[in-house]
């Protein structure tokens, strides 16, 4: 062991869980600090007592406000920061090991999706059809939905829970990295501390967007032990898919002013197979949209529409592709053409 390891981790174990919770909480470690924690909390005892300091700090975080004991906290604060730049004043050498960083985080704040007892969400958020609707969270978040969506929100000490039922919405999340921000897709979460991404559930395939900081996409492979996670991690400019219920994921690039464009009231569609399409059409339309045959719903669509004009949308399929349309009682059915079924 060497002398810098023994100078940073000298004190009792409470001492050093202390101390990273102080340090995460004002999100001023290092790269090299990050693997530093890692290790720290490769130890169950000091994952255990961290887990406690972050209750404890989160407890009383409101009272530290109170005017007569702000003085009071900063004098404490700045104490301890003069005994640490005194015990540390070396740095390791840097190593960015991202998911590392969040792999502790996971520790603190994701099992807790997995093992917390079931209650109704502090807040239910959803929108009609043809609605958007944007809100600022009590975290400072802010929330943007997709038409015909709906998002349930449990805030929580140790992390802020969220659960994308239907549709699609924007995350630009508020940093605190003493609670993740997890959103639950099926059987999957998507982990982050201060990021920009989206979530969408369309044809039971969750879709993520990453377009700033960087996420886990966490998948639980069996309900009966939490402890067996598979990970994925997204970084800024790609997005991921991947089936609910299984256990693949497909990363790639992402057209990201395409995937803004719903945001924008526009529905921008490169090589869409046309049932992933007419979920997306049907969010801003009362007369649904109806694939009925596997032909069809293959075929690859192209174009750019303004959300809730399903007629334009129709007649550039009439147009453009192999279909045939028919009118129906409150739904129009959208079938292959004789030659695309060749």
């Amino acid at each position: 062991m060497t002398d810098l390891h023994q100078q940073r981790h000298s004190g009792s174990v409470d001492e050093q869980a202390a101390d990273w919770c102080l340090r995460l909480a004002e999100a001023h470690l290092q790269p090299a600090e990050w693997d530093e924690l890692e290790c720290w909390m490769a130890d169950p005892r000091h994952r255990k007592a961290l887990e406690e300091a972050v209750t404890v700090w989160r407890s009383v975080e409101d009272a530290a406000e109170q005017p007569e004991l702000i003085q009071l906290r900063s004098r404490a604060l700045e104490s301890l920061r003069r005994v640490n730049r005194r015990r540390w004043t070396d740095r390791i050498t840097p190593g960015w090991r991202w998911a590392g960083a969040l792999a502790c985080l996971l520790i603190l704040g994701l099992l807790g999706v997995f093992l917390h007892v079931h209650r109704s969400p502090d807040w239910v958020f959803e929108t009609g059809i043809a609605e958007r609707r944007s809100v600022r969270l009590a975290d400072g978040s802010q929330l943007s939905l997709d038409a015909a969506s709906r998002v349930e929100i449990r805030f929580l000490p140790q992390q802020r829970d969220l659960r994308l039922i239907s549709g699609r919405a924007r995350f630009d999340v508020a940093k605190d990295p003493l609670r993740p921000f997890n959103v639950t897709v099926g059987d999957k979460v998507v982990v982050a501390v201060g990021t920009s991404f989206s979530v969408e559930l369309v044809q039971q395939r969750l879709h993520v967007v990453l377009y700033e900081g960087r996420v886990l996409v966490v998948q639980k492979s069996h309900p009966a032990s939490p402890a067996s996670l598979s990970e994925t991690e997204l970084s800024p400019g790609h997005e991921l898919w991947s089936p609910v219920g299984g256990a693949v994921a497909t990363v790639a690039p992402a057209d990201l002013p395409r995937s803004e464009s719903w945001e924008a009231g526009q529905l921008s569609f490169i090589n869409e197979p046309l049932s992933r399409a007419v979920e997306r059409i049907n969010r801003y339309s009362q007369t649904k949209l109806r694939v009925t045959d596997t032909t069809a719903a293959a075929i690859t669509i192209n174009g750019v529409y303004n959300t809730g004009d399903t007629a334009a949308f129709i007649e550039g399929l009439r147009v453009l592709s192999p279909v045939r349309i028919t009118a129906a009682p409150g739904q129009v059915l959208i079938s292959a053409a004789p030659e695309a079924q060749k």
